[in-house]
């Protein structure tokens, strides 16, 4: 109460919060600047919940090692400015990524224990908490750690861990993990954010074709975060030629941003004036990363002409009838 108190009143002038930023009880006095990290962990209506704090226009800073769809299409479209930041910290070596199908799962667990055995962790990162129907082929983070405890790790110090658990028992397994106590982590991606364990070499993920691009970007920085050479070894058992490509663009690729644009392409960037963050634009012959030239010559042109004083309030009635008619339906819906 006292913080929100000293908030509204001007008191304060720098807050660091939570998801609990976005409440209706929090008031700024004068909201100017929003920065949002890890922006990609954030709904459409989140982040304009706090921008919409202010009765003003507050400049805003979004960070993200993995650009969703609909943010690159933003960049593209002129309406976010980025920045990118490509140099590694200091000391630190960049990831490899492999991809294997299921065939080799067996000599991807013998590395596996290897890496153990040499004194670093692994991560084995599992798409699911347990089996059902609807996700058929999954191998559950249950089932995994079941199996591998009967096995590869019979008499090595593993832990589990997942959404389900209590935040205690959560808190008490990483904290485990990141003393060095457990030598392997086998986990949902609960681990995506703010987990550093320099000694962690090794990330293995189960049917990684169930995950985006951008999230398994994600997941393997958990890795690579000491001086020693990491890997994060990707594993699937659909062998279609398209889901490998797709994987085999994480083995090529290190950069966030170019990942991004792949997912942009195969996803699509969703709604640009609506929630949806991802699908196919509705454009017929356009395509805004093939034609990112166009859209840009275009974007000058309607500066241009906008900056005529007699046509300007002609050209933004007009396009405000045709923003109308096209996107109408979403804000009704």
């Amino acid at each position: 109460r006292e913080i929100l108190q000293e908030l509204a009143d001007g008191t304060l002038h720098v807050l660091v919060g939570t998801h609990a930023l976005l409440q209706e009880d929090v008031v700024f006095a004068h909201l100017a600047l929003v920065v949002t990290d890890e922006q990609h962990r954030f709904g459409v209506n989140q982040r304009a919940a706090l921008v919409n704090k202010s009765d003003y226009a507050p400049d805003v800073l979004i960070m993200t090692a993995t650009p969703i769809p609909r943010t690159l299409a933003l960049t593209v479209y002129g309406d976010v400015e980025t920045s990118v930041m490509r140099g590694m910290p200091p000391g630190r070596k960049a990831v490899e990524t492999l991809c294997y199908t299921g065939d080799m799962r067996q000599k991807v667990y013998a590395g596996m224990v290897r890496q153990i055995e040499a004194g670093r962790q692994v991560y084995v990162v599992c798409a699911s908490i347990e089996e059902s129907e609807a996700m058929e082929g999954i191998r559950s983070v249950n089932d995994v750690y079941a199996e591998l405890k009967k096995t590869w790790l019979k008499s090595i110090p593993c832990g589990l861990l997942h959404g389900k658990l209590k935040p205690a028992e959560k808190d008490e397994i990483m904290e485990a993990f990141a003393a060095g106590k457990l030598k392997c982590l086998v986990t949902t991606t609960v681990i995506e954010v703010g987990v550093n364990v320099p000694n962690a070499t090794l990330m293995i993920v189960e049917n990684a074709d169930r995950f985006g691009l951008a999230q398994l970007h994600q997941l393997r920085g958990r890795v690579g975060r000491g001086d020693k050479q990491s890997y994060c070894v990707l594993l699937t058992d659909n062998q279609e030629q398209d889901n490998l490509a797709r994987l085999t663009v994480l083995h090529n690729s290190n950069d966030g941003f170019e990942l991004a644009q792949r997912d942009l392409e195969l996803r699509g960037a969703g709604q640009l004036f609506g929630l949806r963050q991802h699908g196919l634009p509705d454009l017929r012959l356009a395509d805004i990363l093939r034609d990112t030239d166009v859209l840009l010559a275009a974007r000058k042109d309607a500066i241009r002409v906008l900056a005529q004083t007699e046509l300007r309030q002609e050209m933004l009635k007009g396009a405000a009838n045709l923003f109308d008619s096209r996107f109408a339906g979403i804000f009704n819906s």
